[in-house]
């Protein structure tokens, strides 16, 4: 493995033999693994799990890390060919082979734009820098991805006993004040396909999420034997579910426009989650979030803080699913 860029690239296989190494690595610590290795953090957007998690990572992998932020140093460019005449005054051409010269592996988290659903879609941001990064590059968060998450979550899953094949997972749209980056439900709806599940997108109308990444976990649920479904009808979505996972995301099809994107979101107060969402139908189902959550907007602290609730458990689980993947890009003999 030369870069952790998305799940979906690494092959279920591999994803499956990463989320074994982070249970190997939970139950029998090797704090001497990774030591004598440095990990650059480059966090262009706010991070409390990721940033905390990957440090704490390697730490018990016995390396050190450092950590890089828009508050802390120059504003970095990522387009090339233009006059850097605005508030950027390095560019990541220069920036992340310097970075890189200190680090035995990079990471890097930055937003969609959220403007341009194509221009997002591409990935500018992370595709610039990988092409020029000479080191292993861990993706902490992009404009349509969280494979850190996503393989935190299919660790969760599998520490939970929720089946692959015939296991049931709802992915939510749940309310919230403002528009919210797709890249969390993009990657765990990925991951549920991969892992062979039957996946429900139930979300209003109007918040699908954008057809290339439907397509996407649909190729990868017929490679897996699972199934990609989208519904507005939350009875039918819910019947029989393992596993409600719950996320805000902005509405595809106002990408972009605030003003209608927010006209949409009125009136969806509904989208809460409550207790009575589960019912007879999925008395057993847990509830998921990848943190934060807003309280009594996103969820019901009831549920939050209830039976079903396995927030703290994927929390947890980011630290070892990203010790997976630093000791498998940085131990020796693991490449």
């Amino acid at each position: 493995m030369k870069h952790f860029l998305d799940l979906l690239g690494q092959g279920a296989e591999n994803a499956r033999d990463l989320v074994r190494l982070a249970t190997r690595l939970e139950q029998t610590p090797e704090p001497t693994a990774l030591a004598g290795k440095v990990l650059g953090l480059i966090f262009m957007n706010p991070s409390l799990r990721t940033l905390a998690s990957f440090q704490a990572g390697m730490a018990r992998l016995g390396g050190n890390s450092f950590v890089i932020t828009p508050q802390g140093s120059w504003q970095l460019e990522f387009e090339t060919g233009v006059p850097m005449t605005g508030n950027a005054a390095e560019h990541v051409r220069e920036a992340i082979p310097v970075l890189a010269s200190y680090a035995d592996a990079l990471g890097i988290r930055a937003f969609a734009g959220g403007k341009d659903l194509d221009a997002d879609l591409a990935e500018p941001v992370l595709s610039a820098v990988a092409e020029v990064c000479p080191v292993p590059l861990i993706n902490l968060e992009s404009a349509f991805d969280h494979p850190c998450q996503a393989l935190a979550d299919w660790k969760t899953l599998d520490d939970l006993g929720v089946p692959a094949a015939g296991g049931r997972f709802v992915l939510s749209w749940a309310q919230h004040p403002k528009p919210l980056p797709q890249a969390v439900p993009a990657a765990v709806l990925r991951m549920a396909a991969m892992r062979g599940m039957d996946v429900t997108v139930l979300r209003p109308d109007g918040f699908g999420l954008p057809q290339p990444i439907m397509d996407e976990a649909a190729a990868a649920a017929r490679a897996s034997g699972g199934t990609v479904t989208q519904t507005s009808d939350r009875a039918s979505a819910m019947d029989g579910a393992h596993v409600l996972y719950a996320k805000s995301w902005t509405a595809t099809d106002h990408y972009g426009d605030p003003a209608a994107e927010a006209a949409l979101r009125a009136g969806l107060e509904g989208w809460t989650v409550e207790e009575d969402w589960f019912g007879p139908a999925a008395p057993d189902c847990g509830f998921m979030h990848c943190l934060p959550v807003r309280r009594e907007v996103v969820v019901s602290a009831d549920v939050l803080e209830g039976p079903r609730s396995r927030v703290i458990a994927q929390a947890r689980n980011r630290m070892y699913a990203q010790m997976a993947v630093l000791h498998r890009l940085l131990a020796k003999g693991e490449n």
